[in-house]
Parts: C-alpha cells; structure tokens; sequence
C-alpha cells in the first residue's frame, strides 16, 4: 500500500507487547514527515536545518499538572465569554447547525486560550481565521494521501494565509499567551536557520493539533447526547449535582467553575465522551520497522515483522467487535459505567482486554495533548448543558460520520445537523 509492505496486526491482545517495542518501532518519523507536507514547515532533525525533537517534546510538561489546570480554566473563561457573545441573553429558541456551532466555539476559544488574544480587538480577524482554518482541514485528508499541495485548488494560499497568523511581529503582540506556546516561541527562536514563516508553520501545525480532532469530539459528544434524552437527562443531572455540592448555581452569564477534581468526578459524563470516542474514532496507528523482529501470538505463531516495513493497528476494529462491546453499533451513554465506578473491564475469548479503547494513539505515538483535550470536551458539554435547553430539529435526518477521514482521527459527520437553543430555565 503506497509503496510500502504493511504488516496490520488485529489480535488486541498483541497491543500491549507492540506498545512495548519502543527502539524498534518508530512513529516519529512518519509523523514528522506528515506534518512537514501537510504545514509547510522543514523536516525536524533536517540536517541544513535541525530541530531537536526531543526538546520539542520535553515542553509538552506545560500540558500536565498545575499548568494543565491553568490552561483548563484560561479555557473556560474563553468559553463562558464566547457562549455570552454568541446567545446575547436570549430566552428565545435559536436554531443553528450543530457542527458549524462547534467548530465556532471551540476553534475560537482555543486559539485564543493558547495564543492569547491581541491588544486590539480582532474578532473580524478571528473569524476570517475560523473560516480559513475550516477550508484547510476540509483538504487535510488529500494533503496526507501526498497529494500535492499545487493540486488542490486556493489550498496553498489558504495555507499561507493561516501560516501568518502566528508570524513573530503577530505573536509578539498577543496577550496572555499560554505558556507551552511562548516556550515553543522561546525554542524556535534558537534555531537561526529557521525562517520566520517556518517557524510560523510549527505554530500552526500545533495549531491544527490542538483542533483537528477535537472539534468533531465535541462535535458527536454533543450529539449523541441531544439526540437520547435519556443520556442528556442523566448527564445533566450530574453536572447539577457536582455544581450543587460546590456551592455553585447555573445562570444565564455562563459563570460556572469547574475543577480538575470536578471533572474527574463525573463518571456519567466520562463514559458518554468515551462512548462517543468509540463511535466515531478511527486512528491508524503506524510505525515503521527499524529492525527485523518477531512477536509470538497467543496461537504460539511467530508474527515475523521486517525491517523497512511499516506496522499498523486500526483500534477502531477493536472499538466495533461485538464480542468486546455487545451490539456495538448503538450509541449507549452508560456503557463505561459499572456499580457507579468508570468501567474498565473489557474481555474477549473469557480473557481481559488491557487495551480496549484507543483514541488517541497508543506508546510512543499517543497524543500529548490528550488531557488538554478531554477537559476542554468535558467543560464545553458542562457548560451547554446546564447553560441551554437542547433539541435536534424534527425532521433531521441520522447522521454518520463519513468516512473521508478513516485512519487519520476522529471522524467528521457525514452532514451538519440543525438544531435549536435557548437558555435553559
């Protein structure tokens, strides 16, 4: 496939010893690869211009702990504003479609929330870089088949566009940056070689990052949930009751806190984000072989893997097998419950799974923005929940997710679905 000999292992048991095999297996220079095609930006560890990639991945620390939870509320006060903008008071029902309201909303308050905001006002200039970015991740599935960028219409001068969004005179301006983007700044900075759109592209790339796959997340987690009222009653009430417990009551400015605490406790919401990951997920995980090894199956076969071949593992065969997860191809909120405690006994053949839901990678390749991603999920749903009374317009049809996007992440819907709004009483 594509010129290379693909080894794709199925058996979810053998999972955890691929994980494992970390020297002889390697994500990273696929991946560097990719980003380099999809954002324009020189290969890391290009000899006439190298980027440590180790040092680039030691500041994803500033994605943990005590930083992780000021980006989480720096992101929920972005939120609160950008929901008081867009419902102005109103207690009147306002119909939008629910894919282009996500993308809204969380395409502006993350980038703000990492790259701060600038000393003038710039929604004009956030919206033009909302609508851009939206142009661009429509192509990002041809620009990683390597499909020439020349190729695809007005993709490279949207590319472009993008790209001096995060020039250094740009950035230098903003306030309130987030700290692992002015470490990032800090660290491109040293590398003379780079040009400044260069770096730019790394910026945009991290961009792209923080966004591609979260959008349509929260996008199926919120309507998976409008869509059974069951689901949206049992959620909600758990928001109410941690709010309650907190001290804290709704009201119509959006003014709610939620802690890392908080979130964590809420196993209800948890199972139906997971759930909804299972649903529309579709991550291949490949590596490429760096030496000839063989792994033992648990038929007592040798899966003999050579070296220049590539290796693949497609989770979302694992998401959907019905001996994992019974009739998997309905949508069950409480799925990763069990006695009241996150669910996380899963078996095949009488035996326990330990990987048995794989969104985000998995090793060496698992996303490290992961944390950063599921607190801003759990906190947008938190505050749309309690903040709106939510129904899908009668008449829509079902969506699917489409599978133009199969391999390279969560899945987008197949087609926008109307819905309506208004401030919940």
């Amino acid at each position: 496939m594509a010129g290379k000999y693909i080894t794709f292992i199925l058996d979810p048991f053998l999972y955890q010893f691929i994980i494992q095999l970390g020297k002889q297996l390697d994500f990273q220079e696929l991946s560097s690869t990719l980003s380099a095609k999809v954002f324009g930006h020189p290969l890391l560890n290009d000899p006439k211009i190298p980027v440590s990639n180790e040092e680039i991945h030691k500041l994803y620390c500033y994605l943990k702990g005590d930083e992780l939870n000021i980006l989480h509320k720096s992101t929920a006060e972005n939120l609160q504003n950008i929901l008081r903008q867009e419902q102005i008071g109103s207690t009147e029902w306002r119909i939008d479609y629910m894919y282009d309201f996500c993308c809204r909303i969380i395409i502006e308050a993350t980038y703000v929330s990492l790259y701060g905001r600038a000393p003038v006002n710039e929604q004009k200039r956030i919206t033009e870089l909302k609508e851009k970015f939206i142009q661009f991740d429509q192509m990002f599935p041809y620009l990683a088949a390597r499909i020439p960028i020349e190729l695809l219409g007005n993709t490279k001068r949207i590319r472009k566009e993008l790209v001096s969004y995060f020039a250094s005179e740009e950035l230098d301006q903003r306030l309130n940056v987030a700290k692992i983007i002015q470490a990032r700044k800090d660290l491109l900075a040293c590398y003379s070689y780079l040009k400044d759109d260069h770096r730019a592209a790394h910026h945009f790339a991290f961009l792209w990052a923080a966004l591609g796959n979260t959008v349509p997340a929260v996008f199926w987690v919120l309507y998976y949930l409008v869509k059974n009222p069951e689901a949206l009653a049992a959620v909600r009430d758990e928001i109410d009751h941690v709010l309650q417990a907190a001290g804290q009551q709704p009201s119509p400015d959006f003014n709610i806190n939620l802690s890392k605490e908080d979130l964590d406790s809420m196993v209800t919401l948890g199972s139906a984000v997971d759930e909804a990951f299972r649903l529309s997920s579709s991550s291949m995980n490949i590596r490429s072989i760096k030496e000839d090894i063989s792994i033992n199956s648990k038929e007592d076969q040798k899966i003999k893997l050579r070296k220049g071949d590539w290796l693949a593992l497609y989770p979302s065969i694992l998401h959907m097998d019905p001996e994992v997860y019974e009739d998997p191809e309905v949508y069950r909120y409480d799925r990763f419950i069990e006695n009241g405690m996150k669910k996380t006994t899963f078996y095949k053949g009488g035996m326990r799974l330990r990987n048995y839901l794989i969104p985000f990678g998995s090793g060496a390749s698992m996303c490290p923005g992961r944390y950063y991603a599921l607190g801003e999920i759990k906190i947008f749903i938190s505050l749309m929940l309690v903040s709106f009374d939510l129904e899908i317009i009668h008449g829509e049809k079902p969506v699917q997710p489409s599978k133009s996007r199969a391999g390279l992440g969560v899945m987008l819907p197949d087609s926008d679905v109307q819905f309506r709004y208004k401030l919940h009483q």
